[in-house]
């Protein structure tokens, strides 16, 4: 005697972009993985499903998206390499009727994600019913080969689950050493202190108007607690582009490794021929790594592949839109270079002898240091020279003559996708595609120019570092931009968000899958299987019943949506493991059960 099992089940931790992308997969894959067995999905998430957390409606309509609205789309096309059928859908813009090439607010695009969640939940047949439920997963238990059990904040009975995955997004962490060092301090001292956190959830009333305030970390974070301290207060920008001061503000002392902000988002559209990429850091170059003994090390291994793949896409562009600036034909150049190894003296005597303009040359190592050896007599000395770069570098971002930089970003899109099939290759490479490739809209430099011309912000410069001064009860900042004493003040902010650790994670759930034996890497990020992020173990086992997808695991990808066709790395992240995951449910909704 048998019987029918029970309906199939899986939960989904995480409802947010990520989550919402891997539904998608799921309804674009089950008519041909699954068909019309009966399938219980439970999404699970304290915010709102389409948007969570970071693009909730309830944040401040100030803080804009970091994208164009046709920059943005969370449906597939024929540049997405998946196995699965590929299911259009339209942009940001196409969808919401707003300018192309405007900076909708998160709000905005929060409306956006909920509708392609709700596309999604509809494009599933009526044998799925999908569940939501608003709270926290705390834990996730169950035998390797059996149903797990999930946990729930307010619930007492668990939800049950042949299959769970995870899509968290960004978690937050507790204090470093250090850190808590400082939070300390401030307490002791009636100080304000305050650690790496999304500067929406942070509670900015401790910054007094018109006192200082040193802020360490100049990425997006800074972006937007600069404008939830300025316009967020009161001030205003007049016609033409001068900052109004409502009184309420403070005085933001900004510095950093760099010292400068993320470059400007690019302000034009490509044009004329593209690249073909991949082209020296591709699929058999990965292969090629992982074919190795041992991790493949990335500064030696894996980075000059990168340098060499991001130069053919600089040079290809300059060669073949701007000849006039090289001294030989494209071919010729194209074959030298080729032949030459990566980062090799030849390599740089060729560039050298084909680009005449140093300035038309292709310097990482520069790029990550732009103010390397540069040092100013005082710090209003310093504050007229980033002005100086940060217009420069509006001007540049906005100006078709330098066009190659657009080919650098597809570029570093094509390697990031390469780089999810090798998994976590630490933290750098993270902040330095950050830097090159996603920084803030063109309008907000302006602002930020602005600001600093009204002395609403004030630049502390390269190699920033903040002391607690115990004997004057105060922070000090120093930059190596500037020599002298440092900034005092009374206040200290992280302007980034909170570094992943294994020792310090700050999701429940994601501390008691460490604690049973989840793998994790030295940047602290959850170890997955590349390939459709089954869960490892710490002894390399895959998660038969656990998937992960996202930032918080060693096989992130740059976003949860990017720009229409190029290739989406998250998407073909998302159907592999929706692929997966089908394949485990299809087994065991047909399987019987003994009596």
């Amino acid at each position: 005697m048998s019987l029918t099992p029970p309906r199939a089940s899986l939960v989904i931790v995480g409802a947010g972009p990520r989550g919402t992308g891997f539904l998608e997969r799921l309804a674009a894959n089950i008519p041909s993985l699954y068909g019309d067995e009966p399938l219980d999905v439970h999404l699970v998430d304290p915010y709102p499903a389409g948007g969570g957390r970071i693009w909730r409606s309830d944040q401040s309509p100030l803080l804009w998206m970091n994208s164009m609205a046709e920059d943005v789309t969370m449906f597939t096309d024929e540049t997405v390499q998946l196995e699965g059928p590929v299911r259009p859908g339209p942009t940001f813009a196409q969808w919401s009727g707003l300018d192309a090439r405007a900076f909708p607010s998160r709000r905005a695009q929060g409306e956006y994600l909920r509708w392609v969640y709700e596309d999604a939940v509809a494009a599933l047949p009526p044998t799925v019913t999908v569940h939501e439920h608003r709270t926290r997963a705390r834990r996730v238990t169950g035998p390797r080969e059996g149903r797990q059990r999930v946990w729930l904040d307010g619930r007492r009975e668990p939800l049950t689950a042949d299959l769970v995955v995870l899509t968290l997004g960004h978690l937050d962490a507790g204090l470093t050493a250090e850190q808590r060092e400082l939070a300390d301090f401030a307490d002791r001292r009636a100080l304000v202190y305050l650690p790496p956190a999304f500067a929406a959830d942070s509670d900015l009333a401790p910054l007094r108007p018109g006192e200082r305030v040193i802020v360490r970390g100049f990425g997006l974070t800074f972006i937007d607690l600069m404008t939830l301290l300025t316009e967020g207060r009161g001030g205003h920008y007049d016609a033409t582009g001068a900052y109004h001061r409502s009184g309420r503000e403070p005085v933001l002392y900004v510095g950093s490794r760099r010292g400068v902000p993320y470059h400007s988002k690019l302000g034009y559209a490509w044009q004329g021929e593209r690249p073909a990429l991949p082209r020296y850091f591709g699929p058999a170059e990965v292969d090629a790594l992982l074919a190795r003994p041992g991790r493949p090390d990335f500064r030696r291994d894996i980075w000059p592949l990168i340098d060499k793949e991001l130069g053919f896409a600089h040079y290809h562009r300059l060669f073949t839109a701007h000849p006039e600036r090289t001294a030989l034909d494209w071919p010729g150049f194209e074959e030298k270079y080729a032949a030459a190894d990566p980062g090799s003296p030849g390599l740089r005597a060729l560039i050298a002898a084909a680009v005449p303009d140093p300035a038309d040359r292709l310097d990482l190592e520069a790029l990550d240091h732009p103010l390397d050896g540069l040092r100013f007599p005082s710090y209003e000395a310093l504050q007229d020279g980033l002005r100086g770069y940060l217009l420069a570098d509006l001007t540049r971002r906005h100006d078709l003559c330098h066009s190659a930089d657009l080919a650098v970003f597809l570029g570093l899109l094509s390697v990031y996708g390469q780089l999810l099939r090798i998994g976590d290759v630490g933290s750098w490479w993270h902040g330095f595609f950050s830097y090159l490739a996603s920084g803030p809209p063109g309008p907000r430099l302006r602002q930020l120019l602005a600001l600093s011309e009204a002395g609403v912000v004030r630049f502390l410069g390269a190699g920033l570092t903040v002391e607690a001064d115990e004997a004057k009860a105060v922070f000090r900042a120093r930059g190596a931009s500037v020599p002298g004493k440092g900034i005092e003040a009374a206040a200290l902010v992280e302007a980034r968000l909170p570094e992943p650790a294994a020792d310090r994670v700050g999701s429940p759930l994601l501390r008691s899958l460490y604690a049973a034996g989840a793998g994790s890497a030295a940047t602290g990020l959850l170890q997955v299987d590349p390939a459709d992020g089954r869960v490892l173990g710490r002894d390399g086992r895959a998660h038969p019943r656990r998937f992960a997808l996202g930032p918080f695991t060693v096989a992130r990808s740059a976003g949860a949506f990017t720009r229409p066709r190029t290739g989406g790395p998250a998407f073909r992240q998302n159907d592999a493991t929706a692929r997966a995951a089908l394949n485990v449910l299809r087994d065991v909704a047909c399987r019987p059960l003994s009596a």
